[in-house]
């Protein structure tokens, strides 16, 4: 993971604009399929910002967030826009941070009607802190907003689809108020990037700034008077969230040489070697049931045989075989599996390599496994102390 970089994501050249004004020393970056992002620096914070343009649509949403995090490994992806609001519950130029994004197209067709099929994705807890955090400071506001009401921050559901939404009364409007009338603003691009982060393992935040009100008032005087202002205001909270991530990873990458999964979560005092092994760290005493006692170490089931720790391909083998097996016992859905397993793939080949350029692919890879396969606590442990191999092997 590169520890001071987050990528902010744009679907329409004016989003993408109030971004970039905050970024400093702006570089050109050249993706090997053709896409464009430009890197800078967040004024003199040196916190980095890799900045991209997906278009409209849900589908090229995805597309580019998985290439954008795949070529950069970020702390987070952030998506900035506008977006309209729904039941007239947001104040036009307010900002909204979903706490949870709908994917509102999904369903069933039957003999008795259209049947609801929702996707979600909930916002990772600790980033849903700290942009609750950044919220209530308020400090944000005061970068360079426009207007005379002072933008607020409201948290809730989004719903993200495939069409611009702007009626009370139109059937697409009925679906919404029947099967998401929790959702306090709609849009075209969140589901998508939520969707990559969830199977690359890396957090998503989706940052709107209303510009309308979804509700057949929309125009296109409208659009020219507020989309700009809604935009600014989404960019400015997510550049300071942006900052807030970045610092809080930097806090929490190492601890006193403890091992961080997620910032907020440490594992101790308990952690497992490559072996297998499970250290205990605190005073008192530890109950298990275990297959046999040699001295103070305890096996669970065989006696390990031993290796070298540096045999990292043998230890990709036996990562590879525990998460099938956690597949096979339901603990993990298809989707993050798949993921989880071209992450391993990624790894095998970079490590095959020998080479410095290999070696930075394999831990990026071994670090997006970890963020994928994190509520396997044991799994996670054992790739996160295979990280603290290579580290020492550099």
């Amino acid at each position: 993971m590169t520890d001071d970089l987050v990528v902010i994501l744009t679907a329409l050249n004016l989003e993408y604009d109030a971004v970039r004004m905050w970024l400093t020393d702006a570089k050109i970056h050249r993706h090997s399929r053709g896409t464009l992002f430009e890197t800078g620096v967040i004024g003199d914070t040196g916190c980095r910002v890799a900045l991209g343009l997906v278009g409209k649509g849900n589908a090229s949403a995805a597309v580019l967030a998985e290439r954008a995090i795949q070529e950069f490994s970020p702390v987070a992806v952030l998506f900035a826009g506008v977006a309209g609001a729904l039941w007239d519950a947001t104040p036009l130029g307010d900002v909204v941070v979903a706490t949870q994004v709908y994917a509102y197209h999904g369903g069933t067709s039957a003999d008795d009607g259209l049947k609801a099929r929702p996707r979600s994705w909930e916002v990772p807890h600790w980033v849903g802190q700290i942009a609750a955090h950044v919220a209530r400071s308020g400090d944000w506001s005061g970068h360079r907003h426009t207007g005379d009401r002072a933008p607020k921050v409201h948290f809730g559901p989004i719903a993200a689809g495939e069409i611009v939404q702007n009626s009370r009364i139109s059937y697409e409007a009925e679906w919404i108020r029947d099967h998401y009338n929790d959702a306090l603003a709609i849009e075209m691009e969140g589901a998508g990037v939520a969707q990559a982060g969830h199977l690359s393992g890396a957090p998503v935040a989706v940052i709107r700034g209303i510009s309308d009100r979804a509700d057949g008032t929309k125009s296109t005087s409208g659009d020219g008077a507020w989309q700009p202002r809604a935009a600014a205001n989404a960019a400015a909270f997510a550049i300071r969230l942006a900052e807030e991530l970045i610092t809080e990873r930097k806090h929490t990458a190492t601890r006193d040489g403890d091992i961080v999964n997620e910032p907020g979560t440490v594992n101790t005092p308990n952690t497992t070697d490559a072996l297998g092994t499970v250290n205990n760290h605190s005073s008192g005493q530890v109950g298990i049931q275990a297959g046999q006692v040699t001295g103070s170490t305890v096996y669970i089931g065989a006696v390990p045989r031993p290796a070298a720790p540096t045999d990292l391909a043998t230890e990709l083998v036996l990562v590879r075989e525990i998460l099938a097996h956690e597949r096979s016992a339901g603990r993990i859905d298809e989707p993050t599996y798949e993921a989880a397993r071209a992450e391993l793939d990624t790894a095998a080949d970079a490590l095959a390599a020998d080479t410095p350029e290999g070696r930075n692919r394999f831990v990026l890879a071994l670090k997006r496994l970890r963020g994928l396969i994190a509520d396997l606590t044991d799994l996670a442990t054992r790739v996160a102390n295979l990280l603290v191999t290579v580290k020492d092997l550099r």
